[in-house]
């Protein structure tokens, strides 16, 4: 099998608590489908979804193969990783508010609403951080092709991820105003994700090369 069954569970329950964070492809999503209906919303969730396959893609051809031949490189990895992750975590833990909710935006072309979802989530650093940061911890080059692990993870998330979204931009005419009135359940939202991030930046950190 190309995956332990355990940690393929893992990485679902840990990609999918990652999707529910919001975000500014979540808040993309929301502003465009508050002013704009379903059809927009659904139009920016595929934009972000065909973004997301680009960072996908720069993960699994520069870090495969650097996991799969050099031990130092693992473990630069690793710490970079586990490092970037707690104090994602701890940013959003000593937050004293939920993420910026979103505002109202000028209406667009569908073609505009999915071009501006692809460049949202490319020229977002903290996207590719992501999947350095969260991808090498359930790759296992004991199973074959380190690559074609990246590749099905990455996607695996992709596919969570743009689930959530289109869930988002299908009740967004209620789920938005009511998200932007209640502030704390962002922030409580937040809370819990930043125990999610310590705690994988911890399993990471402690993590061995196969």
């Amino acid at each position: 099998m190309l995956f332990d069954p355990t940690r393929l569970v893992a990485f679902l329950l840990a990609g999918i608590a990652l999707n529910l964070t919001p975000g500014p492809d979540t808040m993309y999503v929301l502003a465009r489908s508050v002013g704009q209906g379903r059809g927009a919303g659904f139009v920016s969730a595929l934009g972000i979804s065909v973004g997301c396959l680009f960072h996908i893609a720069a993960a699994t051809l520069g870090l495969s193969a650097l996991l799969a031949t050099s031990a130092a490189a693992f473990t630069v990895v690793k710490w970079v990783g586990a490092l970037y992750l707690v104090w994602l975590g701890v940013q959003m833990l000593r937050s004293k508010s939920g993420p910026e909710l979103a505002r109202d935006v000028a209406p667009a072309s569908l073609w505009r609403i999915f071009r501006d979802g692809v460049v949202t989530n490319v020229l977002n650093p903290k996207v590719a951080l992501f999947f350095l940061a969260f991808l090498p911890q359930f790759v296992d080059p004991t199973r074959g092709s380190t690559g074609l692990q990246f590749v099905v993870l990455g996607l695996l998330f992709d596919l969570t991820g743009t689930a959530w979204l289109a869930f988002i931009a299908g009740v967004a005419g209620a789920f938005g105003a009511w998200l932007r009135r209640n502030p704390r359940f962002a922030a409580w939202q937040q809370r819990v994700t930043g125990g999610v991030f310590v705690a994988l930046g911890a399993r990471l950190a402690l993590q061995e090369r196969p």
